[in-house]
């Protein structure tokens, strides 16, 4: 397999893989030109809204619709009794009501819809359906849910999604062989993804008694294999095209709005459009699952580990959702890039009436992270040695077995990562004569006075594509023909631009592989085969793969031309700059005289190496595609009187396989990055008995400009051959590793067990 970018190629093409070109919609964007989901518009439309439950749990003794269907300007109120087909759906388990039939189980559960010509309309409609609930405690405390069986069952196969343990060795015998144990119990909070483009959408029903939808997700094929069941009709009669996406991080896996918009759609005959408002937003999408962990490791005198155990509760909400495959990442990756010989971890996913939690930047692998590496700070400082060489001896490397017992048989250089973050030189010693450098910046609430300075490190283990045996693929259709005398390829996949950059590198694998300039992408819609979700960090390797694949199809198509036309081999044939290439000929013809009037167009599926998944008691198995690494140091100034912190600097070592946007690449490690310091430091949904008491941007806070301190990039180039070009995902391994990093640099400055994130101002305040 070919690894890397033939030298002609990348030099001859402009545009093309190696290169970061300009988003095709880059300038709409920053304009403010570009239209998202929430700018669709049909004239004909009417405007959805939904009833949510103001209770995490209660029983509905009735719902009283007249007044609502009475009000002038309203075309329909819809209850579950409505609902055309299936009544509930999921991603893993088909759980969740369409809209709540006899029992809500969170907050904001969707329970009754309402159509009217104008929003406001609408609303004031919803406010008056009754509804009469019979208001149950709800179960809020995950552990409860996971070990004590006189807690009510949520569901009727209980509390625990799923419990996956991972045994390696014997602890217990491995137990007497330490010569030190840390132990440790850890807290993270819930994070919301919080992307700015809201829940919305439009249904317009079709003269075939199907749906249209334009909708804002991150995976098309799986939505669609959602909704036709609840709407009782054949996927061939729902028709998806994505619409701008806003963000998304994870949280537009799940369906929101989109059953919802089609059902009245149907009901009227009429548009619909559906728009969350922020608070809404927040009881409509999941979010990262909470954890309370307790680890144990044991080491020898010199710190290399002798075992590790680990117990993960992931407190799921109401419903599934991913709960599932978060369980099993947060298994498999729970003791982290290390080399353990005596392994017992047991992971669990729990039903809660908290709001539901799903996919997020990191999936399960985020708070593991947080935990094995505060545990590894505890280790090296009861060995009294350095942070980064406790990691050293015991990384990870080509070779090495991680938890599942599953080889890893690709470059993992995490001996170098360390010592490279650990040669990045510091950041500037603090200027206190500028306030605005000072925990709490312009408030003016120190001059340098009880501000100490910390440093931390942290390592994260990021799976790559899916896992557990699922049979991940992306397709991708590839159309070239001659336009206006030049060779010009159409590109079309149904994956998810969500902001990532890919229909960028969609253009550049096509400039690359085909040996020209101009390129289109076409909208991702349905009417082309399913190409994954956009998460997992695996657009770039599966739909890139996919493209990829389908324009070297076109390309053979092409030289088997060239070949007879011209009598010459096949195999010494290349496309540059719009021209076929012989290896001794030169150029034997423009590829638009190639072409003439017949267009090439190819369909291609590809599919990664299979996985395995985890033996249900052991964990056992080769259940990941690929593996990828971060190193990040962070530089933090506490406030120690006030409870106040800035993150000074962060540095990140990462190794991507084979940068092809480098642009892209540095723009997702820093993404991922704020991120990370978002969960270290203050993003949180506040709950109290299962209610969301900060549901808008005012009180949940995310990172801004002036949060995100410089960060220094060291991105390292070690092809995995089994990936397209040798790329390595690299959207999500910077949020794991940048959490424990800023609180071990908290830890740092203060001295204090910093064992829960976010940290908060009472947590570091040592007076």
């Amino acid at each position: 397999m070919t690894v890397g970018v033939p030298e002609n190629l990348a030099s001859a093409t402009r545009g093309g893989v190696g290169q970061s070109p300009n988003r095709p919609d880059g300038t709409r964007k920053v304009t403010g030109q570009f239209a998202y989901s929430s700018d669709l518009w049909h004239d004909e439309m009417l405007w959805g809204v939904t009833l949510r439950s103001p209770h995490p749990h209660a029983r509905i003794r009735s719902i009283d619709i007249s007044a609502a269907l009475a009000t002038s300007g309203v075309y329909a109120v819809l209850t579950h009794a409505d609902v055309p087909g299936e009544k509930y759906y999921g991603l893993e388990e088909n759980d969740q009501p369409v809209l709540a039939v006899d029992t809500v189980r969170f907050q904001g559960e969707p329970v009754a819809l309402v159509a009217a010509e104008h929003p406001e309309t609408a609303r004031r409609a919803m406010d008056k359906i009754v509804v009469d609930y019979e208001v149950l405690e709800p179960l809020t405390d995950s552990r409860a849910a996971a070990f004590d069986p006189d807690v009510p069952r949520l569901h009727e196969h209980g509390n625990v999604v799923r419990h996956q343990p991972v045994r390696v060795g014997d602890v217990a015998a491995a137990r007497n062989r330490a010569d030190v144990v840390v132990r440790g119990e850890y807290e993270i909070g819930m994070q919301d993804q919080a992307f700015l483009g809201p829940e919305s959408g439009l249904a317009v029903p079709a003269e075939d008694g199907g749906v249209d939808l334009y909708v804002a997700t991150q995976w098309m094929h799986t939505d669609l294999r959602q909704v036709a069941p609840c709407l009782g009709l054949p996927e061939e009669k729902v028709r998806m095209t994505l619409s701008g996406v806003g963000g998304a991080f994870g949280a537009r896996e799940d369906l929101s709005m989109q059953v919802h918009a089609a059902m009245l759609a149907m009901h009227t005959g009429r548009p619909i459009k559906i728009v969350y408002n922020r608070e809404e937003s927040f009881y409509g999408h999941v979010h990262r699952h909470p954890a309370r962990m307790r680890y144990e490791h044991g080491a020898t005198a010199d710190g290399k580990l002798v075992y590790a155990t680990a117990e993960i509760v992931l407190d799921g909400g109401a419903y599934a959702s991913s709960t599932t495959n978060v369980v099993g990442n947060a298994a498999s990756l729970g003791v982290g890039p290390y080399i353990v010989p005596n392994i017992a971890v047991d992971a669990y996913g729990v039903y809660t009436n908290n709001p539901p939690c799903g996919a997020m930047r990191g999936f399960g692998a985020v708070q593991a992270c947080y935990a094995y590496e505060s545990q590894m700070d505890k280790l090296a400082r009861e060995l009294g040695m350095h942070p980064l060489e406790v990691r050293r001896v015991n990384a990870i490397h080509q070779g090495a077995s991680i938890a599942t017992g599953q080889v890893v048989d690709t470059p993992a250089p995490l001996a170098e990562m360390l010592q490279r973050v650990r040669e990045t030189p510091m950041p500037a010693e603090r200027d206190s004569s500028d306030v605005r450098n000072l925990p709490g910046g312009a408030s003016n609430t120190t001059h340098g006075e009880g501000v100490r300075r910390g440093v931390g490190y942290a390592v994260g283990l990021k799976n790559i594509c899916f896992s557990e045996g699922f049979d991940d693929y992306s397709t991708a259709r590839v159309r070239l023909e001659v336009v206006g005398g030049e060779p010009a390829a159409l590109v079309h996949t149904a994956a998810a631009e969500v902001g990532q950059g890919l229909v960028t590198l969609e253009g550049q694998i096509a400039r690359t592989e085909l040996g020209i300039e101009r390129v289109t992408i076409a909208p991702a819609d349905t009417q082309v085969g399913d190409a994954g979700s956009s998460s997992a960090s695996r657009q770039s390797y599966m739909t890139g793969g996919a493209v990829k694949a389908a324009c070297e199809a076109i390309r053979e198509r092409l030289f088997a031309r060239a070949a007879q036309r011209f009598d010459v081999d096949a195999s010494e044939l290349s496309l540059a700059g719009g021209k076929v290439v012989a290896e001794r000929a030169g150029v034997l013809a423009a590829v638009a005289d190639l072409l003439g009037d017949e267009a090439i167009e190819e369909t291609r599926e590809f599919h990664h190496r299979p996985t395995t998944s985890m033996d249900p008691e052991t964990g056992q198995g080769n259940t990941h595609t690929q593996l990828a690494l971060c190193v990040h140091r962070a530089v933090v100034d506490v406030d120690v009187d006030l409870g106040l912190l800035k993150v000074v600097e962060l540095a990140a070592v990462q190794d991507v396989g084979k940068i092809l946007n480098r642009v892209s690449l540095e723009g997702q490690i820093q993404g991922a990055t704020a991120q990370g310091l978002g969960l270290a430091v203050m993003e949180e949904i506040q709950l109290a008995g299962g209610m969301v008491r900060n549901a808008s941007f005012t009180d949940y806070l995310i990172p801004t400009i002036l949060d995100m301190p410089p960060m220094r990039l060291d991105i390292l180039e070690y092809a995995d051959p089994n990936a397209p070009y040798g790329l390595r995902g690299a959207g999500e391994p910077a949020t794991l590793s940048s959490t424990p990093a800023i609180a071990a640099a908290i830890r740092d400055a203060t001295g204090l067990d910093i064992d829960r994130v976010p940290v908060r101002p009472h947590d570091i305040v040592t007076g």
